[in-house]
């Protein structure tokens, strides 16, 4: 299914209005709005309103996260999905029945379901780095029990790809799902975060007090998404009672924004983005070299077709770097843009159940090869 959205076909030079895509927004910064800064910050913004779809618990919490524990029961092997921490809060990942991948890894037989649930910003958390996130993450690993099922959507994946090399001991198997990391495949978005002069990030930053604000970003866009945009991502019509409501919900969802450590900020940009440190084995977390060569787990790699935020190629060009037998990879794709990955509902009714048969299967080698 194609993205709707107000991108021209065939002009590299512009990006989809696509909510997750806030480097593209300090990009349009320096273009449109070279005069921002002068203006007021944006109050702070407070917990999330929208409830969850899956019933669960805090389990732990931390400077960077809430751990949600969605567990139907005590035993079984547990399953983390690490959000994205970008724009949007994780409902992303537990968006609605039907659009949710939470409820859909359950349904697929993983009882235990933990999701992480970033927090927004505040002044006191503006110095924290990646490393804050990575150390967290590690915390909620031996809360949950290692070694972990992780599954990484979009940012959330090379964050996921990072833990994966940092302690690959802990981690059973991967699943990276829309994830940018090999950034030398590039994309509009790639390409507009890395031909924006580097002041235009610091200034946002400045003028945030420390940290990004999440509703300066959503602000910043060309247009907010329309009805055609939501209905591609949800993969369904909405001009039906139940179509109104998830419209209603997507609406909450895309108003909810979280703020962004401005440290933290600055390193995704330049690290990840402009100097493609992660495919390049010049990432240090942790205080250690990371080489995707030490990621040794099952890895299952999601692609959607029509993805302008991460494409194809890009998600699936790690492959061949990393420590796993390539029979042991698996690759898939779905026809769909880049939010359908997480929430259309086609990707959770077929690419989602695979996914869980997949965690579930003593036979990795054997499905990775069919997938």
């Amino acid at each position: 299914m194609a993205e709707t959205t107000g991108r021209q076909q065939g002009k590299p030079d512009q990006t989809p209005d696509d909510p997750l895509l806030w480097p593209y927004a300090a990009a349009r910064l320096a273009v449109d709005a070279c005069f921002w800064w002068l203006r007021a910050v944006p109050a702070e913004e407070g917990d999330s309103s929208l409830p969850w779809t899956t019933p669960g618990a805090v389990a732990l919490e931390l400077a960077t996260m809430r751990l949600r524990d969605c567990a139907r029961g005590r035993s079984g092997q547990p399953a983390l999905v690490c959000a994205p921490y970008a724009l949007h809060r994780a409902q992303i990942a537990d968006f609605a029945p039907g659009h949710s991948v939470v409820q859909s890894l359950q349904d697929g037989g993983i009882d235990r379901v933990y999701l992480t649930d970033w927090r927004s910003a505040s002044p006191d958390m503006r110095h924290l780095s990646i490393d804050s996130y990575l150390g967290d993450l590690n915390v909620a690993v031996d809360e949950i029990g290692a070694p972990v099922d992780l599954v990484g959507l979009c940012q959330g994946g090379w964050l996921s790809l990072l833990y994966a090399a940092r302690f690959p001991a802990k981690v059973r198997r991967l699943v990276l799902v829309g994830a940018p990391v090999d950034l030398t495949i590039e994309s509009g978005l790639s390409r507009l975060v890395r031909n924006a002069p580097e002041l235009v990030y610091e200034q946002l930053v400045a003028r945030g007090g420390g940290n990004v604000s999440g509703k300066e970003m959503l602000h910043l866009w060309s247009r907010p998404p329309g009805h055609d945009d939501i209905a591609a991502a949800l993969q369904r019509s909405l001009a039906d009672e139940e179509g109104a409501a998830l419209l209603a919900r997507f609406d909450r969802w895309n108003a909810e924004t979280l703020n962004l450590p401005g440290a933290y900020y600055l390193q995704v940009v330049n690290w990840i983005f402009r100097e493609n440190r992660i495919a390049a084995g010049s990432f240090v977390a942790l205080g250690r070299n990371i080489r995707l060569s030490d990621v040794n787990a099952p890895v299952l790699l999601l692609a959607g077709l029509d993805d302008d935020v991460v494409p194809a190629a890009q998600a699936f060009a790690i492959a061949g770097q990393l420590g796993t037998p390539p029979a042991f990879v698996a690759a898939a794709s779905e026809p769909c843009n880049h939010l359908g990955l997480f929430m259309g509902a086609k990707t959770h009714s077929h690419a989602w159940p695979r996914i869980a048969a997949w965690l579930r299967d003593d036979r990795a080698g054997v499905l990775a090869r069919t997938a």
